[in-house]
Protein backbone atom coordinates (compact mmCIF):
# COMPACT_ATOMS: atom_id res chain seq x y z
CA UNK A 1 0.00 0.00 0.00
CA UNK A 2 0.87 3.70 -0.47
CA UNK A 3 0.15 5.73 2.76
CA UNK A 4 -3.23 4.87 4.90
CA UNK A 5 -4.55 8.44 4.84
CA UNK A 6 -3.42 8.67 0.98
CA UNK A 7 -6.87 8.35 -0.36
CA UNK A 8 -8.28 10.55 1.59
CA UNK A 9 -5.54 13.66 1.14
CA UNK A 10 -4.91 13.29 -2.20
CA UNK A 11 -7.32 13.67 -5.41
CA UNK A 12 -7.30 11.45 -8.66
CA UNK A 13 -5.44 12.86 -11.12
CA UNK A 14 -4.30 10.87 -14.31
CA UNK A 15 -2.02 12.10 -17.29
CA UNK A 16 -3.88 14.73 -20.08
CA UNK A 17 -3.73 14.63 -23.57
CA UNK A 18 -2.29 17.19 -26.25
CA UNK A 19 -5.36 19.65 -28.03
CA UNK A 20 -7.46 17.74 -30.65
CA UNK A 21 -6.79 20.65 -33.17
CA UNK A 22 -2.52 19.98 -32.39
CA UNK A 23 -2.48 16.31 -32.38
CA UNK A 24 -4.35 15.17 -35.26
CA UNK A 25 -1.58 16.50 -37.69
CA UNK A 26 0.65 13.88 -36.62
CA UNK A 27 1.12 9.99 -36.09
CA UNK A 28 2.98 10.92 -32.82
CA UNK A 29 1.89 9.96 -29.17
CA UNK A 30 0.06 13.27 -27.64
CA UNK A 31 -0.17 11.75 -23.74
CA UNK A 32 1.24 14.26 -21.52
CA UNK A 33 2.90 12.56 -18.80
CA UNK A 34 2.30 13.32 -14.84
CA UNK A 35 5.83 14.50 -13.10
CA UNK A 36 7.27 12.55 -10.03
CA UNK A 37 5.32 14.29 -7.63
CA UNK A 38 2.35 14.02 -8.95
CA UNK A 39 2.77 10.15 -9.25
CA UNK A 40 4.58 10.03 -5.33
CA UNK A 41 0.83 11.38 -4.36
CA UNK A 42 -1.09 9.08 -6.91
CA UNK A 43 0.60 5.87 -5.50
CA UNK A 44 0.24 7.71 -1.67
CA UNK A 45 -3.24 6.67 -2.86
CA UNK A 46 -3.36 2.68 -2.59
CA UNK A 47 -5.23 1.87 0.47
CA UNK A 48 -4.88 -1.01 2.91
CA UNK A 49 -7.64 -2.88 1.22
CA UNK A 50 -7.20 -5.91 2.82
CA UNK A 51 -8.01 -7.40 -0.40
CA UNK A 52 -6.53 -6.20 -3.28
CA UNK A 53 -8.63 -6.88 -6.50
CA UNK A 54 -6.30 -5.04 -8.66
CA UNK A 55 -4.25 -8.52 -8.52
CA UNK A 56 -7.04 -10.58 -10.05
CA UNK A 57 -8.37 -7.68 -11.77
CA UNK A 58 -4.85 -7.70 -13.74
CA UNK A 59 -4.49 -11.12 -16.53
CA UNK A 60 -0.52 -11.20 -15.80
CA UNK A 61 -1.44 -10.77 -11.60
CA UNK A 62 1.09 -7.69 -11.74
CA UNK A 63 1.55 -6.97 -8.25
CA UNK A 64 0.18 -3.60 -8.17
CA UNK A 65 -0.03 -2.87 -4.74
CA UNK A 66 3.79 -3.28 -3.86
CA UNK A 67 4.64 -0.90 -6.46
CA UNK A 68 2.54 1.61 -6.19
CA UNK A 69 4.39 1.77 -2.31
CA UNK A 70 7.21 1.86 -3.92
CA UNK A 71 6.60 4.47 -5.99
CA UNK A 72 5.22 6.94 -3.34
CA UNK A 73 8.65 6.25 -1.56
CA UNK A 74 10.14 7.35 -4.77
CA UNK A 75 12.32 3.85 -5.56
CA UNK A 76 11.67 3.36 -9.24
CA UNK A 77 14.18 0.61 -9.41
CA UNK A 78 12.67 -1.18 -6.96
CA UNK A 79 9.67 -0.96 -8.57
CA UNK A 80 11.01 -1.91 -11.78
CA UNK A 81 12.05 -5.29 -10.46
CA UNK A 82 8.02 -5.95 -8.83
CA UNK A 83 6.61 -4.78 -12.60
CA UNK A 84 9.25 -7.38 -14.25
CA UNK A 85 8.18 -10.14 -12.43
CA UNK A 86 4.66 -10.64 -13.65
CA UNK A 87 5.22 -8.48 -17.17
CA UNK A 88 7.67 -8.61 -20.10
CA UNK A 89 6.49 -5.12 -21.60
CA UNK A 90 5.21 -3.14 -19.26
CA UNK A 91 5.11 -0.30 -21.64
CA UNK A 92 3.13 -1.78 -24.13
CA UNK A 93 0.20 -2.22 -21.33
CA UNK A 94 1.04 1.13 -19.69
CA UNK A 95 -0.37 2.37 -22.77
CA UNK A 96 -2.69 -0.15 -24.87
CA UNK A 97 -4.52 -1.93 -21.78
CA UNK A 98 -8.13 -1.00 -21.12
CA UNK A 99 -6.58 -1.48 -17.38
CA UNK A 100 -9.40 -3.86 -15.89
CA UNK A 101 -7.32 -3.43 -12.63
CA UNK A 102 -8.20 0.00 -12.31
CA UNK A 103 -11.88 -0.89 -12.89
CA UNK A 104 -11.29 -3.68 -9.78
CA UNK A 105 -10.01 -1.05 -7.52
CA UNK A 106 -11.42 -0.51 -4.09
CA UNK A 107 -11.58 2.58 -4.43
CA UNK A 108 -13.48 2.31 -7.27
CA UNK A 109 -16.06 2.18 -5.88
CA UNK A 110 -16.49 5.33 -5.21
CA UNK A 111 -15.21 6.46 -9.23
CA UNK A 112 -11.19 6.82 -7.77
CA UNK A 113 -9.52 4.75 -8.56
CA UNK A 114 -5.56 4.50 -8.27
CA UNK A 115 -4.09 5.36 -11.53
CA UNK A 116 -2.43 2.23 -11.95
CA UNK A 117 -2.15 1.90 -15.82
CA UNK A 118 -0.21 5.46 -15.43
CA UNK A 119 2.00 4.41 -12.43
CA UNK A 120 2.97 0.86 -14.46
CA UNK A 121 3.73 3.24 -17.72
CA UNK A 122 5.81 5.63 -15.38
CA UNK A 123 7.68 3.33 -14.02
CA UNK A 124 9.10 1.36 -17.42
CA UNK A 125 9.49 4.65 -18.92
CA UNK A 126 11.80 5.88 -16.66
CA UNK A 127 13.71 2.60 -16.48
CA UNK A 128 14.47 3.02 -20.32
CA UNK A 129 15.52 6.32 -19.87
CA UNK A 130 17.74 5.62 -17.08
CA UNK A 131 19.21 2.78 -18.44
CA UNK A 132 17.99 0.15 -16.08
CA UNK A 133 16.36 -2.58 -18.30
CA UNK A 134 19.20 -4.52 -19.27
CA UNK A 135 19.28 -7.87 -21.19
CA UNK A 136 19.47 -11.14 -18.85
CA UNK A 137 21.62 -13.41 -20.21
CA UNK A 138 21.53 -16.70 -19.17
CA UNK A 139 25.35 -18.90 -20.03
CA UNK A 140 23.89 -22.51 -18.75
CA UNK A 141 22.20 -23.73 -22.19
CA UNK A 142 20.22 -26.35 -21.66
CA UNK A 143 20.93 -27.93 -25.69
CA UNK A 144 16.79 -27.93 -26.44
CA UNK A 145 15.93 -25.72 -29.29
CA UNK A 146 12.37 -24.25 -29.26
CA UNK A 147 10.65 -22.41 -32.78
CA UNK A 148 8.08 -19.86 -31.82
CA UNK A 149 5.77 -18.76 -34.94
CA UNK A 150 4.30 -15.56 -34.49
CA UNK A 151 6.12 -12.36 -32.88
CA UNK A 152 3.09 -10.60 -31.53
CA UNK A 153 3.02 -10.07 -27.60
CA UNK A 154 2.01 -13.78 -27.23
CA UNK A 155 5.10 -14.91 -29.08
CA UNK A 156 7.46 -12.18 -27.80
CA UNK A 157 6.68 -13.01 -24.05
CA UNK A 158 6.74 -16.66 -24.78
CA UNK A 159 10.04 -16.28 -26.85
CA UNK A 160 11.64 -14.01 -24.26
CA UNK A 161 10.79 -16.63 -21.12
CA UNK A 162 12.31 -19.93 -23.19
CA UNK A 163 15.37 -17.52 -24.24
CA UNK A 164 15.87 -16.63 -20.46
CA UNK A 165 15.30 -20.80 -19.26
CA UNK A 166 18.73 -21.03 -21.32
CA UNK A 167 16.87 -22.72 -24.39
CA UNK A 168 17.90 -21.76 -28.11
CA UNK A 169 14.75 -20.01 -29.42
CA UNK A 170 14.34 -19.15 -32.75
CA UNK A 171 11.14 -16.60 -33.49
CA UNK A 172 9.43 -16.55 -37.19
CA UNK A 173 7.73 -13.84 -38.19
CA UNK A 174 5.79 -13.40 -41.51
CA UNK A 175 6.58 -9.88 -42.06
CA UNK A 176 9.29 -7.44 -42.39
CA UNK A 177 8.79 -6.79 -38.32
CA UNK A 178 8.00 -8.43 -35.09
CA UNK A 179 4.86 -7.22 -32.46
CA UNK A 180 2.12 -8.70 -34.60
CA UNK A 181 -0.78 -6.27 -34.55
CA UNK A 182 1.23 -4.02 -31.68
CA UNK A 183 3.50 -3.43 -34.87
CA UNK A 184 0.91 -3.12 -37.97
CA UNK A 185 -2.52 -3.18 -35.78
CA UNK A 186 -2.12 -0.44 -33.61
CA UNK A 187 -1.61 3.19 -34.69
CA UNK A 188 1.42 4.81 -33.39
CA UNK A 189 -0.37 7.89 -31.71
CA UNK A 190 -1.57 5.06 -29.31
CA UNK A 191 2.23 3.48 -29.46
CA UNK A 192 5.55 4.05 -31.06
CA UNK A 193 6.57 1.35 -32.47
CA UNK A 194 10.61 2.36 -31.34
CA UNK A 195 9.13 0.92 -28.11
CA UNK A 196 9.11 -2.64 -30.27
CA UNK A 197 12.05 -2.29 -31.73
CA UNK A 198 14.14 -1.73 -28.18
CA UNK A 199 12.74 -5.18 -27.08
CA UNK A 200 13.52 -6.73 -30.28
CA UNK A 201 16.83 -5.54 -29.66
CA UNK A 202 16.78 -6.79 -25.68
CA UNK A 203 15.73 -10.09 -26.92
CA UNK A 204 18.45 -11.05 -29.44
CA UNK A 205 20.99 -10.05 -26.74
CA UNK A 206 19.51 -12.30 -24.50
CA UNK A 207 20.08 -15.73 -27.37
CA UNK A 208 16.96 -15.57 -29.23
CA UNK A 209 17.27 -15.91 -33.58
CA UNK A 210 14.60 -13.27 -34.77
CA UNK A 211 14.19 -14.31 -38.74
CA UNK A 212 11.75 -11.95 -40.20
CA UNK A 213 9.86 -12.49 -43.82
CA UNK A 214 10.02 -15.76 -43.07
CA UNK A 215 6.04 -17.68 -43.61
CA UNK A 216 6.37 -20.79 -42.01
CA UNK A 217 4.63 -23.70 -44.19
CA UNK A 218 5.59 -21.22 -47.36
CA UNK A 219 9.75 -20.55 -46.39
CA UNK A 220 9.97 -23.27 -43.84
CA UNK A 221 8.48 -26.58 -43.60
CA UNK A 222 6.40 -28.20 -40.70
CA UNK A 223 8.50 -31.28 -41.27
CA UNK A 224 11.97 -28.70 -41.37
CA UNK A 225 10.18 -27.65 -37.99
CA UNK A 226 9.79 -31.08 -36.56
CA UNK A 227 12.97 -32.47 -37.58
CA UNK A 228 15.09 -29.04 -35.91
CA UNK A 229 12.92 -28.42 -32.92
CA UNK A 230 12.35 -29.98 -29.45
CA UNK A 231 9.19 -27.96 -28.82
CA UNK A 232 7.09 -25.57 -31.40
CA UNK A 233 4.68 -22.87 -30.29
CA UNK A 234 1.99 -21.78 -32.49
CA UNK A 235 0.72 -17.67 -31.30
CA UNK A 236 0.22 -16.27 -34.85
CA UNK A 237 -2.99 -14.60 -33.72
CA UNK A 238 -6.34 -14.58 -34.96
CA UNK A 239 -6.09 -13.14 -38.54
CA UNK A 240 -9.47 -13.90 -40.16
CA UNK A 241 -11.44 -11.02 -39.82
CA UNK A 242 -15.72 -11.18 -39.84
CA UNK A 243 -16.95 -9.76 -42.62
CA UNK A 244 -20.39 -8.11 -43.59
CA UNK A 245 -21.94 -9.69 -46.78
CA UNK A 246 -24.65 -7.51 -47.56
CA UNK A 247 -25.54 -6.46 -50.97
CA UNK A 248 -23.11 -4.21 -53.01
CA UNK A 249 -20.40 -6.00 -50.86
CA UNK A 250 -18.20 -5.59 -54.15
CA UNK A 251 -18.33 -2.23 -54.52
CA UNK A 252 -14.71 -0.49 -54.46
CA UNK A 253 -13.90 1.88 -50.68
CA UNK A 254 -14.99 -1.14 -48.84
CA UNK A 255 -12.24 -2.44 -46.79
CA UNK A 256 -11.41 -4.42 -43.40
CA UNK A 257 -10.27 -2.63 -41.04
CA UNK A 258 -6.97 -4.11 -40.25
CA UNK A 259 -5.73 -3.40 -43.93
CA UNK A 260 -6.27 0.16 -43.52
CA UNK A 261 -4.22 0.27 -40.21
CA UNK A 262 -1.80 -1.87 -41.79
CA UNK A 263 -1.13 0.46 -44.12
CA UNK A 264 -0.95 3.23 -42.43
CA UNK A 265 1.57 1.81 -39.94
CA UNK A 266 3.72 0.34 -42.77
CA UNK A 267 3.99 4.12 -43.99
CA UNK A 268 5.57 5.51 -41.01
CA UNK A 269 7.97 2.70 -40.49
CA UNK A 270 8.95 3.09 -44.27
CA UNK A 271 7.63 -0.55 -45.31
CA UNK A 272 7.16 -1.20 -49.27
CA UNK A 273 3.19 -1.25 -49.11
CA UNK A 274 3.85 -3.37 -52.57
CA UNK A 275 1.29 -3.63 -55.12
CA UNK A 276 -2.16 -3.47 -53.21
CA UNK A 277 -5.04 -1.28 -53.56
CA UNK A 278 -3.57 1.82 -51.56
CA UNK A 279 -6.18 3.05 -48.71
CA UNK A 280 -7.13 6.60 -48.28
CA UNK A 281 -9.60 8.65 -45.88
CA UNK A 282 -8.50 12.20 -47.47
CA UNK A 283 -10.78 14.07 -47.90
CA UNK A 284 -13.75 10.97 -48.00
CA UNK A 285 -16.74 10.98 -46.10
CA UNK A 286 -15.40 7.61 -43.72
CA UNK A 287 -18.08 4.93 -42.21
CA UNK A 288 -16.57 2.90 -39.93
CA UNK A 289 -18.71 -0.36 -39.28
CA UNK A 290 -17.87 -1.92 -35.72
CA UNK A 291 -17.80 0.06 -32.28
CA UNK A 292 -14.84 -1.83 -30.61
CA UNK A 293 -11.07 -0.76 -30.48
CA UNK A 294 -10.02 -1.64 -33.60
CA UNK A 295 -13.09 0.71 -34.98
CA UNK A 296 -12.04 3.59 -32.96
CA UNK A 297 -8.88 2.95 -33.91
CA UNK A 298 -9.92 3.63 -37.75
CA UNK A 299 -11.62 6.70 -36.24
CA UNK A 300 -7.85 8.64 -35.28
CA UNK A 301 -6.59 7.37 -38.33
CA UNK A 302 -8.70 8.76 -40.50
CA UNK A 303 -8.59 11.79 -39.12
CA UNK A 304 -4.83 12.00 -39.14
CA UNK A 305 -5.31 11.32 -43.11
CA UNK A 306 -7.49 14.22 -43.43
CA UNK A 307 -10.92 12.37 -43.42
CA UNK A 308 -13.57 15.02 -44.49
CA UNK A 309 -16.19 13.27 -41.87
CA UNK A 310 -16.07 9.90 -39.85
CA UNK A 311 -19.16 8.12 -38.67
CA UNK A 312 -18.97 5.11 -36.60
CA UNK A 313 -21.52 2.33 -35.97
CA UNK A 314 -22.39 0.10 -33.48
CA UNK A 315 -24.96 -2.85 -33.70
CA UNK A 316 -25.32 -3.16 -30.21
CA UNK A 317 -27.28 -0.70 -28.22
CA UNK A 318 -25.48 2.05 -26.05
CA UNK A 319 -23.94 0.83 -23.04
CA UNK A 320 -25.24 3.20 -20.11
CA UNK A 321 -23.24 6.48 -18.85
CA UNK A 322 -22.06 4.62 -15.67
CA UNK A 323 -22.26 1.56 -14.34
CA UNK A 324 -23.99 -0.01 -11.32
CA UNK A 325 -21.27 -0.40 -9.08
CA UNK A 326 -23.07 -2.38 -6.27
CA UNK A 327 -23.79 -5.15 -8.97
CA UNK A 328 -20.71 -5.10 -11.21
CA UNK A 329 -17.74 -4.15 -8.73
CA UNK A 330 -14.82 -5.67 -9.10
CA UNK A 331 -15.53 -7.25 -12.68
CA UNK A 332 -15.22 -5.57 -15.38
CA UNK A 333 -18.03 -3.28 -16.13
CA UNK A 334 -20.40 -2.74 -19.45
CA UNK A 335 -20.20 1.03 -19.87
CA UNK A 336 -19.95 3.52 -22.96
CA UNK A 337 -16.22 4.08 -23.03
CA UNK A 338 -15.47 7.20 -25.21
CA UNK A 339 -11.68 7.24 -26.51
CA UNK A 340 -9.44 10.20 -27.46
CA UNK A 341 -10.23 9.39 -31.22
CA UNK A 342 -13.71 9.97 -30.67
CA UNK A 343 -13.13 13.18 -28.84
CA UNK A 344 -11.57 14.00 -32.08
CA UNK A 345 -14.84 14.66 -33.73
CA UNK A 346 -16.59 11.13 -34.86
CA UNK A 347 -20.48 10.55 -34.85
CA UNK A 348 -20.84 7.89 -32.90
CA UNK A 349 -24.59 5.76 -34.02
CA UNK A 350 -25.97 2.77 -31.77
CA UNK A 351 -28.27 0.19 -31.96
CA UNK A 352 -28.01 0.57 -36.26
CA UNK A 353 -27.08 -2.06 -38.65
CA UNK A 354 -26.29 -1.64 -42.84
CA UNK A 355 -29.12 -3.48 -44.88
CA UNK A 356 -26.94 -2.63 -48.19
CA UNK A 357 -23.90 -0.69 -50.32
CA UNK A 358 -25.15 1.46 -53.05
CA UNK A 359 -22.65 2.98 -55.17
CA UNK A 360 -21.27 4.47 -58.60
CA UNK A 361 -18.90 3.48 -61.32
CA UNK A 362 -18.41 0.38 -59.12
CA UNK A 363 -17.03 2.92 -56.03
CA UNK A 364 -19.47 3.08 -52.81
CA UNK A 365 -20.62 5.86 -52.24
CA UNK A 366 -23.69 5.12 -49.27
CA UNK A 367 -25.09 2.68 -47.36
CA UNK A 368 -28.92 1.82 -46.38
CA UNK A 369 -29.14 1.34 -42.56
CA UNK A 370 -31.89 0.64 -40.59
CA UNK A 371 -32.58 0.97 -36.55
CA UNK A 372 -32.28 -2.31 -34.50
CA UNK A 373 -33.88 -3.28 -30.99
CA UNK A 374 -32.87 -6.12 -28.87
CA UNK A 375 -35.45 -8.66 -27.54
CA UNK A 376 -35.56 -12.04 -25.42
CA UNK A 377 -37.04 -14.76 -27.35
CA UNK A 378 -39.28 -17.52 -25.14
CA UNK A 379 -35.63 -19.12 -24.96
CA UNK A 380 -34.03 -16.18 -23.04
CA UNK A 381 -32.02 -15.65 -26.11
CA UNK A 382 -31.55 -12.01 -27.72
CA UNK A 383 -32.84 -11.74 -30.69
CA UNK A 384 -32.14 -8.36 -33.41
CA UNK A 385 -35.67 -6.83 -34.70
CA UNK A 386 -35.65 -4.38 -37.25
CA UNK A 387 -37.44 -0.92 -36.08
CA UNK A 388 -39.84 -0.57 -38.76
CA UNK A 389 -39.33 3.53 -40.37
CA UNK A 390 -36.06 3.51 -39.88
CA UNK A 391 -34.46 3.18 -42.87
CA UNK A 392 -31.51 5.79 -43.73
CA UNK A 393 -29.09 6.55 -46.50
CA UNK A 394 -25.54 7.62 -45.27
CA UNK A 395 -23.17 9.35 -47.23
CA UNK A 396 -19.91 6.82 -47.70
CA UNK A 397 -17.01 7.35 -49.72
CA UNK A 398 -14.89 4.61 -47.62
CA UNK A 399 -16.32 1.99 -45.55
CA UNK A 400 -14.34 0.41 -42.99
CA UNK A 401 -15.26 -3.38 -41.48
CA UNK A 402 -13.66 -3.09 -38.20
CA UNK A 403 -16.31 -5.93 -36.87
CA UNK A 404 -13.63 -7.94 -35.13
CA UNK A 405 -12.15 -11.74 -36.02
CA UNK A 406 -13.63 -14.68 -35.97
CA UNK A 407 -10.51 -17.01 -35.21
CA UNK A 408 -6.77 -18.10 -37.00
CA UNK A 409 -6.31 -18.16 -40.34
CA UNK A 410 -6.63 -21.48 -41.18
CA UNK A 411 -5.26 -22.42 -44.57
CA UNK A 412 -1.31 -23.00 -44.46
CA UNK A 413 0.08 -23.94 -41.39
CA UNK A 414 -2.72 -25.00 -39.48
CA UNK A 415 -4.06 -27.35 -41.78
CA UNK A 416 -0.36 -29.16 -42.30
CA UNK A 417 0.11 -29.59 -38.90
CA UNK A 418 -3.28 -30.90 -38.68
CA UNK A 419 -3.82 -29.50 -35.41
CA UNK A 420 -7.64 -30.00 -33.92
CA UNK A 421 -9.57 -26.88 -33.56
CA UNK A 422 -12.60 -25.84 -31.31
CA UNK A 423 -16.09 -25.22 -31.96
CA UNK A 424 -14.96 -20.99 -32.34
CA UNK A 425 -12.02 -22.12 -34.96
CA UNK A 426 -9.11 -21.37 -32.67
CA UNK A 427 -6.83 -23.75 -31.94
CA UNK A 428 -7.75 -26.05 -28.87
CA UNK A 429 -5.49 -26.55 -25.80
CA UNK A 430 -5.94 -25.89 -22.30
CA UNK A 431 -4.25 -23.33 -19.89
CA UNK A 432 -2.98 -26.11 -18.05
CA UNK A 433 -0.17 -26.95 -20.29
CA UNK A 434 -1.51 -25.44 -23.62
CA UNK A 435 -0.56 -28.48 -25.20
CA UNK A 436 -2.16 -28.97 -28.81
CA UNK A 437 -3.40 -31.88 -30.31
CA UNK A 438 0.04 -32.92 -31.85
CA UNK A 439 3.21 -33.80 -29.92
CA UNK A 440 5.52 -31.07 -28.83
CA UNK A 441 3.08 -28.54 -30.33
CA UNK A 442 2.12 -25.71 -28.03
CA UNK A 443 -0.12 -22.61 -29.07
CA UNK A 444 -0.83 -19.09 -26.81
CA UNK A 445 -2.46 -16.02 -27.32
CA UNK A 446 -5.10 -15.50 -29.78
CA UNK A 447 -4.66 -18.50 -31.88
CA UNK A 448 -5.90 -20.17 -28.59
CA UNK A 449 -8.20 -18.05 -26.94
CA UNK A 450 -9.57 -15.96 -29.65
CA UNK A 451 -9.42 -12.44 -30.27
CA UNK A 452 -8.26 -10.16 -27.10
CA UNK A 453 -6.21 -7.89 -24.85
CA UNK A 454 -2.76 -7.09 -25.39
CA UNK A 455 -2.49 -8.28 -21.42
CA UNK A 456 -3.96 -11.30 -22.01
CA UNK A 457 -1.52 -12.48 -24.79
CA UNK A 458 1.12 -11.62 -22.51
CA UNK A 459 0.00 -13.81 -19.98
CA UNK A 460 -0.77 -16.73 -22.18
CA UNK A 461 2.84 -16.28 -23.81
CA UNK A 462 4.35 -16.28 -20.36
CA UNK A 463 2.18 -19.54 -19.14
CA UNK A 464 2.81 -21.26 -22.40
CA UNK A 465 6.62 -21.04 -22.09
CA UNK A 466 6.68 -22.38 -18.60
CA UNK A 467 4.53 -25.25 -19.62
CA UNK A 468 7.29 -25.95 -22.92
CA UNK A 469 10.34 -25.88 -20.30
CA UNK A 470 8.49 -28.27 -17.90
CA UNK A 471 8.09 -30.43 -21.35
CA UNK A 472 11.81 -30.23 -21.69
CA UNK A 473 13.39 -30.73 -18.77
CA UNK A 474 10.77 -32.61 -16.55
CA UNK A 475 10.69 -29.22 -14.12
CA UNK A 476 10.54 -25.59 -14.33
CA UNK A 477 11.71 -22.67 -12.53
CA UNK A 478 9.60 -20.03 -14.74
CA UNK A 479 7.09 -18.13 -12.72
CA UNK A 480 3.30 -18.41 -14.00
Amino acid sequence: MGKATGFLEYELRDRTYHPVEDRIKHFNEFVIPLNEKQLSLQGARCMDCGIPYCHTGCPVNNIIPDWNDLIFRGKYKEALEVLHSTNNFPEFTGRICPAPCQESCTLNIDDQPVTIKTIECAIIDKAWEQGWVKPEIIENKTGKKVVVVGSGPAGMAAAQQLARAGHDVTLFEKNAKIGGLLRYGIPDFKMEKHLIDRRHIQMEQEGVAICTNIEVGIDISKDQLDKDFDAIVLSGGAETPRDLPAPGRDYKGIHFAMDFLTQQNRRISGEELGNITEISAKDKHVVVIGGGDTGSDCVGTSFRQGATSVTQLEIMSKPPEKENKPVTWPDWPMKLRTSTSHDEGAEREFAITTKKFSGSNKSVDSLQTVRVDWKQDRDGLMEILEVEGSIEHLKADLVLLAMGFIHPTHEGILEELSVKLDKRGNVLANTEDYKTSVNKIFTAGDMRRGQSLVVWAIREGRQCAQAVDEFLMGSTDLPR
